[in-house]
């Protein structure tokens, strides 16, 4: 019998894939395994008995990813589950910010009770007025399980679609409209498009990837969109662009203390995954990933552990081989979307 704590409300059909073999357990210390959605571990002890952590999300950001290679814990996350959710809810940020939107909506709100709203919308809508998209250069950086749909969507709304991805996969690669032109750098979206779309892991090489320096290559009044990470962005840099003009619009799925309060943002919060269908495909995912390592890999997988750092015997006629070729890298098995 498998004990499984869930750290968030998990929905119900994947917790309903669990077989008689688990028990959902309230105590976690005596968890086998453990279900994630955006609780925070790093503050959390991993109890003694824990194999394997499932996020029932993309990022892998609120796990403590080098205590549980210390302790020997496996983590899995759920890339392309959330991509489709991800992906609409960049679209919505692009019309929203060609068109003000939002504006509009929050100066209905002033006029509400006035007897002559009517009469004052037609007055003054023009004040809200934007552009279309079709026909506009659109950037995508990142092409993966979000980046190459919206860079779909977008051709087929009649737009010119840049993408940037060094490390796209084939089969993503196979997945893209021909008709989207593949740049070698980032500085050609930079140049080049009047909406830019980001979609890349949090890595050195992207943390703070738009700063003063990137937004200086922009066109002028360009439009920034963020559904990807929030540290992608330098914010005091693009508050800078925003009260000067230099950047239209920046949409962003991940407020924060800076961006809640700048002129020219538009925070939401954080509703990239927040549909019934993308939660329930996390959390199909994350449960699936759970009980086949629980069930069939935890104990190759503590072997080849075991061997590495010298606490298994040599092989010998009673000892059962350890594998001599692994995908595991390291105690923590990392999956990432790009």
């Amino acid at each position: 019998m498998y004990h499984i704590h869930c750290l968030n409300k998990i929905s119900p059909k994947g917790t309903a894939l669990l077989t008689d073999n688990y028990a959902i357990t309230d105590d976690r210390n005596q968890a086998d395994g453990v279900l994630v959605r955006s609780a925070d571990m790093h503050n959390v002890a991993l109890p003694e008995s824990l194999l394997a952590v499932a996020r029932a999300g993309a990022g892998v950001n609120n796990i403590p990813l080098s205590d549980c290679a210390e302790a020997g814990v496996v983590v899995f996350n759920t890339p392309g589950a959330n991509a489709n959710s991800v992906m609409e809810l960049a679209l919505c940020g692009m019309l929203l910010s060609s068109r003000d939107v939002v504006g509009g909506i929050n100066w209905v709100q002033t006029i509400k009770d006035d007897p002559d709203i009517a009469k004052l919308v037609e007055k003054g809508k023009s004040q809200f007025a934007g552009h279309e998209i079709r026909h506009k250069n659109l950037g995508v950086i990142g092409l993966g399980a979000v980046g190459g749909p919206l860079a779909n969507a977008a051709r087929n709304l009649g737009m010119t679609v840049y993408g940037c991805d060094p490390f796209i996969s084939i089969e993503a690669a196979w997945h893209l409209d021909s008709h989207i032109v593949r740049v070698n750098s980032r500085d050609e979206i930079y140049s080049k498009c009047d909406i830019i779309s980001l979609h890349t892991p949090l890595l050195d090489d992207t943390r703070g990837m738009i700063n003063a320096e990137a937004i200086a290559k922009m066109k002028d009044g360009v439009i920034i969109l963020n559904f990807a990470r929030d540290l992608l962005v330098d914010d005091d840099a693009m508050a800078a662009a925003l009260a000067s003009g230099k950047v239209a619009r920046y949409v962003t799925d991940f407020p924060n203390g800076k961006t809640a309060n700048m002129p020219g943002c538009i925070a939401i919060p954080h509703l990239g995954a927040s549909t019934e269908e993308s939660e329930d495909n996390c959390a199909k995912m994350a449960v699936q990933e759970l009980m086949d390592y629980l069930e069939r890999q935890h104990q190759k997988f503590r072997q080849l552990s075991q061997l590495r750092h010298g606490h298994l015997p040599r092989r010998g006629a009673h000892h059962p081989a350890a594998p001599e070729h692994s995908q595991l890298s390291g105690s923590v098995h990392r999956r990432h979307c790009r």
